[in-house]
């Protein structure tokens, strides 16, 4: 499977809010670090970025049903059209969802080797980039919130790069099924003890498994989809 390369630098997505989703396609080999790939950035670490959280894969098979929802739904065009990069991933391509991608799979891209740490958590910063308020519920509701990984050995990638499973330790895991869990279903101990159990799985992921166990209460999604009072949207 082909895959394109995205990378941004940070900039004022609207006043007072930085951002580094606006990516670009890359035009020449990049290094992929355990950091992520050469000329990229996170503008906030603290739920950015990190060695866990290292690449955005995003299925480019996804933009065509955003378009049938905004049109479905009679909604102005978007901010940012619906086209790869749009979301902010560095990787996209057609063929792997988060149906079908599992976590702890590990994929040979170039001369790196990448693995699936955990699915992506969508932000309020969606809503500003696509302007609709409720942008970043949607998608996490439909399950298209794309994925997150950690790079296992680092190397040279080219574009249009092609991604190779090598290993698939976990496939009764998926993307969607993780993300399922937390997201969208109710408490169930045995799914969220799948979850806090995978040793693939990124240790923020399975502290909220732990957390939901131990108090019994989902967390509080608000300031995550919604953002600041000052910055939501209608």
């Amino acid at each position: 499977m082909r895959i394109s390369l995205f990378t941004g630098r940070g900039s004022e997505l609207v006043p007072g809010l930085t951002t580094a989703i606006h990516k670009h396609p890359a035009t020449a080999p990049l290094f992929c670090g355990q950091l992520g790939l050469e000329g990229d950035e996170q503008s906030d670490q603290r739920h950015h970025g990190g060695p866990d959280r290292a690449l955005h894969y995003y299925p480019a098979d996804h933009y065509p049903w955003w378009q049938t929802w905004q049109t479905a739904l009679g909604l102005p065009a978007p901010k940012t059209p619906w086209q790869p990069a749009a979301f902010g991933e560095n990787l996209s391509g057609v063929g792997l969802t988060e149906a079908q991608a599992c976590i702890g799979d590990v994929y040979r891209l170039g001369e790196a080797l990448i693995q699936i740490s955990q699915p992506r958590s969508p932000c309020f910063k969606l809503n500003q980039r696509f302007g609709y308020g409720q942008m970043s519920l949607v998608m996490q509701l439909s399950g298209r919130c794309g994925w997150l990984l950690r790079v296992l050995e680092e190397g040279m990638v080219a574009p249009d790069q092609t991604l190779e499973l090598v290993d698939r330790p976990y496939p009764e895991l998926t993307v969607k099924r993780t993300a399922d869990i937390l997201f969208n279903q109710v408490r169930n101990e045995a799914d969220l003890l799948l979850l806090l159990e995978n040793p693939a799985l990124s240790p923020n992921w399975r502290q909220n498994a732990a957390s939901w166990l131990e108090h019994g209460m989902v967390a509080d999604w608000r300031p995550r989809l919604l953002g600041p009072e000052s910055l939501q949207l209608p």
